[in-house]
């Protein structure tokens, strides 16, 4: 069982450092295809967005297919984008080829977690989601910072190969171990969107966009952010992308467990909190490294605690739906994702760095009183049901009123 979740958990890492390096290589992509910072961090977007977007698309396609076979397809589209990202000539090239490797991106994560949340008993499955989230999160802690130092010491598109390298790694690991896993899903793309028609679910996502909007206007734009604390050196910003990991990687270690314990009703909540004030205080964070040290070790913990704990309670909402709903949660993030990059590009354009920490705050207060409707709709739900023998709330499978 380890050695199947780790191979799964291995493709979301080279997902990971490809999804999040970009903040690290801000700089030498914008030097290099001579293009401005902010239009440089707009390659977030158009990954994001394409993933977004493909993520039903394709999931629709490849309905009919086991598990397995998907995840082999989805990492093989992964490493060709990476390739040939690393061997564009032209910023529209690279534009092009993020389409690509999100096109794998969007097949391979949400089937990654959908196979182990199967393959796991339910008392274990907050664990097994965190071990596939784990890899994201070692990505950031492992991956980015090196990422970044590669980009910044030698070139970015050297980064890029090192990504293509490590999904052939997966590649051959998921061939070699994982098991083919039938799972029941959707053949249309009406079926797929269904529970968009259900209040809870609809809420629920919509929460995430808007979390993950508020995270990433600050993420995508992190050395801007911090440029006065680094003094403009690529290693202590690696140095800060490393410490950061490090929480975010610690913040998923523990999510599972804490979880499981005591449910992810309570944990969200929580985690969207800590992220408002963490976000609101980014201004302070680019006076001195110290600041800047203290700020990102707290940016790092609440939103992977956040991501188990919203994929549980998904699962928890319709564990026939499995995969449909961690597809759509998963395009609900890089629609965030996407969202940050862009809000944040004009954000650094029209108002400084300095303005960045504000709007994401914004954006997960927003987030934080739909994460309020949905939970309390789920509860009223569940207490009406209660009163009629014999019924139970399913949110996902039973249409709003």
């Amino acid at each position: 069982m380890n050695s199947r979740l780790l191979t799964l958990a291995s493709g979301t890492f080279a997902i990971g450092i490809d999804a999040f390096v970009t903040a690290g290589l801000v700089a030498p992509l914008s030097k290099d295809l001579h293009v401005s910072t902010s239009a440089a961090g707009q390659l977030v977007t158009v990954f994001a967005l394409s993933y977004a977007v493909l993520s039903p698309l394709l999931g629709t396609a490849t309905a009919t297919l086991s598990r397995k076979h998907v995840l082999l397809i989805a990492l093989s589209v992964f490493v060709l984008g990476n390739i040939v990202t690393a061997l564009a000539s032209s910023f529209t090239l690279v534009l092009a080829s993020r389409v690509i490797a999100a096109a794998g991106a969007s097949m391979y994560t949400p089937n990654a977690s959908a196979v182990a949340a199967a393959l796991s008993p339910p008392e274990r499955r907050g664990r097994a989601i965190a071990v596939v989230v784990g890899g994201l999160t070692v990505a950031t802690a492992l991956g980015v910072p090196l990422g970044s130092w590669i980009g910044g010491a030698f070139s970015w598109r050297a980064t890029l190969w090192m990504v293509a390298g490590l999904g052939l790694v997966a590649l051959a690991g998921v061939a070699l171990i994982v098991p083919a896993v039938h799972l029941p899903t959707p053949a249309r793309l009406r079926e797929r969107l269904r529970p968009l028609r259900d209040r809870v679910v609809a809420t629920t996502l919509l929460h995430t966009v808007l979390l993950f909007g508020g995270m990433f206007t600050a993420y995508t734009y992190l050395g801007p952010i911090l440029h006065h604390a680094t003094g403009g050196s690529a290693g202590t910003f690696s140095l800060l992308l490393w410490v950061y990991g490090i929480m975010a990687f610690t913040g998923s270690t523990l999510s599972g467990r804490l979880v499981d314990r005591i449910g992810p009703q309570r944990v969200l909540p929580l985690t969207l909190v800590a992220n408002i004030v963490i976000l609101a205080a980014a201004p302070l964070a680019g006076h001195a490294f110290v600041t800047a040290l203290i700020w990102i070790m707290c940016f790092g913990l609440p939103g992977w605690i956040w991501a188990v704990a919203q994929q549980h309670r998904l699962v928890e909402l319709a564990p026939r739906d499995t995969p449909l709903l961690l597809g759509l949660n998963a395009s609900a993030q890089y629609f965030g994702t996407a969202l940050g990059g862009a809000v944040g590009g004009l954000g650094l354009q029209w108002w400084g760095a300095g303005s960045l920490g504000w709007i994401g705050a914004v954006l997960v207060l927003g987030a934080l009183g739909l994460l309020t409707v949905s939970l309390r709709t789920a509860r009223h739900r569940k207490a009406a049901a209660a009163t009629i023998p014999g019924t139970t709330a399913t949110p996902a499978t039973q249409p709003a009123a």
